[in-house]
């Protein structure tokens, strides 16, 4: 029963499924729980001094408790990472006998949604916590490949079991520090660790190789580890920009300070940084300069408008002496104006648009017809850009928004696809784990040319990586954000595109889908090695690279390109499950996609979508279904989705007979366009469903 020496007492090895709540909160749990808290009664002598608790959980929503003997001693983070952290026992905690551990959740009843969490291998160290998470020293080099100069990054610390590993140090003005994580602003730290076998990473995101180091040290023990990453994904012409970056020191959730943000950001190699605080305007530039990182990027001051009825909207830039934007205007054309107003012609992203804020969610069925944009309020979305990726508050359904991104660029609303992670933490949500590459020159990160970069964002050339980076070519010339004009076709009855899909070595690749107005018009499956070693990586970060060719539509186009694999769960970079999940079903995948190359195929100097055509055919037509059906024979899926929708609206009580001519007289693509309008039309409300 005694502890010498200073070794830990296990009161418990297992690692226990608990649940907060009544219904499973994922399918990769058992349908029953071991119950709702962990009670473990232990023998014990008092403690005249300090002792330390160790404890391994993971997957937490909400809030749990440990209690001694009946008394609160520490509060778990929230953090689905699997983590070991440790916890002071106060001196005259423990009695003599038999005593009580129990961990619990705090919830309130009337929480909704479930909180299914794994806990245990506890033990107690006969030592102060201090001393324990500073029983071995370890001093950490982090080194440019290329320059071999120190870089700034992440590095993680996990355990035998790949659990992120308390750590001795707190946060300064060179280390961000949370459990098992440490950013280093100028690519050195000097550790503390408990005793024991752990791995070392260093990454520095996305574009960076991951190196290791294992250790096995005893109390006492010191060493000196030298580690060295490289930029495996080249991205010239590109700069890495995430547009949606918190602080808790401002928006006052999360728990990222910011002097923290700022060692994240240059850790995670993020090049243009805006800054979106709730409903505040706030500038990086003094606190990137007093962290030491001010030359690894060039941030940009932008705001969170986070309203109460109407969504959330970054946006940037906005000057240094402007008034504070409006979030408390009633309506989407009152928000526009104060927008221009206040910051000109600023970018305007319409954030995680299926989320629910306030009670309202941008995109709700109820609201929202996907396949055609269509808002059935007959607001008009205040933006010119939305999120396709927010890694912070990721979907069941990771093409959710995709679908949404197409629909509205078949209405004639050209929105830039954007990828961010909106982070508010140090290590829970990784600050850029979403990003976008805007086409700019970002050869110097601490002097981009911000108006530039705001200009290729109005223009829509960008890629969105969240592991992976795709890219399009139309003629090995023409890219995201570019209108391709009829003449410069190589071949007049074809589409030439060149798909090329980048990652480093620790991401995978497995589909990559070609779209037409949102249709898959080609698909692969992508065998590639997994894990190769840097040598036998490709210089630029290549992982997969095609040529196609389609036939040359009659009508206008837009194409875009998606890529995905297997979600990234290493300790190093993992991807967190969906914030307001539509499922207990969820599988990560890693995702890269373009932006949008339109084609000026019907040789009218200008591009037309797929609601212009089908407007166009409606009038024609004077609104006849069969008529309308009959023309829509030379187009594709989405302008009978759009005609679906503009004869829905225009005879309701039609259209039932409308639905029923396009399955027995139209063509392939317009039966297949209308079923899609219907199974978006049957979930808005009031149910317009047919009977």
């Amino acid at each position: 029963m005694a502890m010498a020496n200073g070794d830990p007492r296990s009161l418990d090895p297992q690692f226990h499924h608990l649940r907060h709540g009544i219904e499973r909160e994922w399918s990769k749990f058992p349908e029953k729980s071991e119950g709702d808290a962990l009670t473990i009664p232990f023998d014990s002598k008092p403690n005249p001094a300090e002792q330390t608790l160790r404890i391994r959980h993971a997957d937490l929503k909400f809030q749990w408790v440990i209690r001694i003997n009946g008394k609160d001693i520490a509060v778990l983070p929230k953090d689905e990472m699997d983590m070991v952290t440790f916890w002071p026992i106060p001196a005259g905690t423990l009695h003599p006998g038999m005593n009580e551990l129990k961990i619990a959740c705090t919830a309130g009843a009337g929480e909704k949604t479930s909180d299914d969490v794994m806990i245990g291998d506890i033990a107690i160290f006969p030592a102060p916590r201090q001393q324990v998470l500073s029983a071995v020293s370890v001093g950490v080099t982090v080194r440019d490949l290329e320059h071999d100069l120190p870089l700034p990054c992440r590095l993680t610390i996990a355990d035998d079991h790949g659990s992120l590993l308390s750590v001795g140090n707190t946060s300064d003005k060179h280390l961000a520090v949370r459990p098992g994580i440490v950013y280093t602003g100028d690519g050195h730290a000097e550790l503390s660790l408990p005793a024991g076998k752990v791995t070392l990473y260093a990454g520095r995101g996305f574009a960076y190789s991951v190196d290791s180091a294992k250790l096995n040290l005893p109390a006492g023990g010191a060493a000196q580890i030298g580690l060295r990453i490289g930029r495996v994904v080249q991205t010239p012409g590109y700069v890495s920009c995430d547009t949606h970056v918190h602080t808790f020191t401002y928006s006052r959730h999360g728990d990222a300070s910011i002097e923290e943000r700022m060692l994240t950001l240059a850790g995670e190699g993020i090049e243009l940084p805006i800054a979106t605080d709730h409903n505040l305007q706030i500038d990086y530039e003094g606190p990137a300069g007093a962290m030491g990182v001010r030359q690894y990027f060039t941030p940009v001051m932008g705001n969170e408008v986070t309203t109460g009825k109407l969504g959330h909207f970054n946006v940037f830039p906005v000057a240094k002496d402007a008034h504070l934007l409006n979030w408390r205007s009633p309506t989407w054309a009152g928000l526009r104006r104060d927008f221009t107003e206040i910051a000109g012609d600023p970018i305007v992203v319409l954030n995680h648009a299926r989320d629910i804020h306030g009670g309202f969610r941008p995109f709700d069925p109820t609201r929202h017809i996907s396949c055609t944009g269509e808002d059935l309020d007959g607001w008009t979305v205040p933006a010119n850009a939305m999120e396709v990726i927010n890694s912070g508050a990721t979907h069941n359904d990771p093409m959710q928004l995709y679908r949404d991104w197409f629909g509205m660029l078949n209405r004639s609303q050209f929105l830039t696809p954007i990828g961010a992670s909106d982070s508010h933490t140090v290590g829970t949500y990784i600050v850029g784990q979403g990003r976008t590459y805007i086409r700019c020159n970002g050869a110097d990160p601490g002097h981009i040319d911000v108006a530039r970069a705001v200009q290729s964002l109005h223009e829509g050339r960008v890629l969105v990586s969240y592991g992976l980076l795709a890219d399009i070519s139309l003629n090995g010339k023409f890219g995201p954000g570019d209108l391709v004009p009829s003449d410069a076709l190589v071949d007049p009855n074809a589409l030439d595109v060149t798909v090329r899909v980048f990652g480093p070595q620790w991401t995978k690749v497995d589909s990559v889908t070609l779209f037409a107005n949102g249709i898959p018009i080609r698909q692969a499956s992508v065998e590639e090695v997994e894990h190769p070693s840097l040598e036998h990586l490709d210089p630029t970060g290549m992982k997969f690279q095609v040529r196609w060719t389609h036939p040359r539509p009659k009508h206008d186009v837009w194409l875009a390109v998606v890529a995905t694999g297997p979600g990234i769960t290493a300790p190093y970079w993992p991807m967190n499950e969906p914030y307001q999940p539509a499922s207990p079903d969820y599988v990560p995948r890693a995702i890269g996609s373009s932006g949008a190359v339109r084609v000026d195929a019907d040789g009218s100097g200008h591009f037309d979508s797929a609601f212009d055509y089908a407007e166009r055919i409606v009038k024609s037509c004077k609104g006849d279904a069969k008529a309308t059906i009959a023309a829509l024979a030379d187009y594709d899926v989405a302008t009978a989705e759009q005609a679906a929708g503009i004869l829905g609206k225009l005879a309701p009580e039609r259209f039932e007979e409308a639905a029923r001519i396009a399955h027995e007289n139209g063509v392939a693509p317009t039966r297949s366009g209308f079923e899609a309008f219907l199974h978006d039309w049957a979930a808005s409300a009031p149910p317009r469903a047919t009977k």
